[in-house]
């Protein structure tokens, strides 16, 4: 627990509270990328809380969802969080897509609150739940929408996923993280791609193009030195690589 607080530079907390869960998923979004180094170096992606929270704390990595919340997750039960892991459905431009596809965390306070810090962009804090209400963050103004037994949550008017209420085991997302990891029209096999929160907006890689928000403006550049890439990996994103991946490479 202390050396997971360490890296996302937060003091161990007196409560386990709403204002701790602020500070812990902001600090985590900031400090933690989303990412797909795994993918592309062909490495294994063991769903299991122990090795997860070694990917990010030992390793100073990252990860996609399922790594991401299922680690934040164990720190938040370790903090004496009531934790339960859900299935989300990701909205595809037309539909909302196959169960299991993302992972979400719910913690339990005085109202029930959606956490996810891997979902790339998103909210910045804790979604209440059991709200209709708009809600807004420094990531755009959320909404809570009953569908049926599930919550569909929209950003900025826009569909984000569709949460199903029933808790689920790490395990279960195993056979989703695997297709995530190997099949052809993943979006994880298609390009390397790592992305965190910054005190004023996002900082983002796809491919070989470093992308750069603050406020509405964006900025692109591509990284073609070699040496180039890998001090923005190590100085934006706190990863340390000793070579561009092969993936990419030329």
């Amino acid at each position: 627990m202390d050396a997971y607080l360490a890296r996302i530079g937060v003091p161990r907390p007196a409560a386990a509270d709403l204002a701790t869960l602020r500070l812990l998923q902001r600090a985590h979004l900031g400090t933690v990328p989303f990412e797909n180094l795994s993918v592309k170096l062909g490495e294994e992606i063991v769903l299991r809380a122990a090795a997860l929270v070694a990917k990010i704390v030992d390793r100073r990595r990252g990860g996609f969802c399922y790594e991401l919340n299922g680690a934040f997750a164990a720190l938040l039960t370790d903090l004496g969080y009531e934790v339960t892991l859900h299935s989300c459905r990701v909205w595809t431009g037309r539909r909302f897509g196959v169960p299991l596809d993302h992972m979400a965390v719910r913690v339990q306070l005085d109202s029930p609150y959606l956490v996810d810090v891997g979902f790339g962009r998103f909210a910045h804090y804790p979604l209440r739940l059991d709200s209709t209400d708009p809600q807004p963050d420094p990531g755009g103004v959320y909404e809570v929408i009953p569908q049926g037994p599930d919550l569909a949550i929209r950003g900025d008017g826009t569909w984000e996923y569709l949460l199903d209420q029933r808790p689920y085991e790490l395990f279960d997302f195993t056979p989703l993280a695997w297709w995530h990891r190997t099949a052809p029209e993943s979006n994880f096999t298609r390009k390397l791609t790592c992305s965190i929160l910054t005190g004023t907006g996002r900082a983002t890689i796809s491919g070989r193009t470093l992308i750069t928000t603050v406020g509405t403006e964006r900025i692109e550049r591509v990284l073609d030195d070699d040496s180039e890439f890998l001090a923005v990996y190590r100085d934006t994103f706190g990863i340390t690589l000793d070579a561009v991946p092969a993936a990419i490479a030329g």
